[in-house]
């Protein structure tokens, strides 16, 4: 990071898996992509690191419930309740949870199937 700030591991992170689409039937072009929706709850003090990027992977934001600090050259941002963030090519970032109350967010995005 730009700041010289040291990221700290991820901790305090449960991710859940609530769907998949396999891409490649639907959209030509698409084979060995799909469409991810997950739900991420960071507790109080948790943090979603090392410091990540987002090339080929592109994907969006919701926040459900509480706060999220998201990290990106060197400039932190809260998110509350409601429309989060993009995450596109030139996303470059940490998140984490200085609040008291989980912190729940619904994120959408596609990726390499596995």
């Amino acid at each position: 990071m730009s700041n010289g700030q040291v990221v700290p591991e991820t901790r305090g992170v449960t991710v859940q898996l609530l769907a998949t689409v396999d891409l490649g039937p639907e959209i030509e072009g698409m084979a060995g992509r799909q469409l991810r929706m997950r739900m991420v709850t960071i507790e109080p003090g948790g943090v979603f690191g090392p410091i990540h990027d987002h090339k080929d992977r592109p994907g969006t934001v919701y926040i459900l419930q509480g706060t999220i600090t998201d990290h990106r050259n060197g400039v932190a941002t809260d998110y509350g309740p409601g429309v989060g963030w993009p995450e596109d090519r030139n996303t470059t970032h940490w998140l984490e949870n200085r609040g008291t109350l989980p912190a729940v967010e619904i994120s959408v995005d596609i990726v390499r199937q596995a």
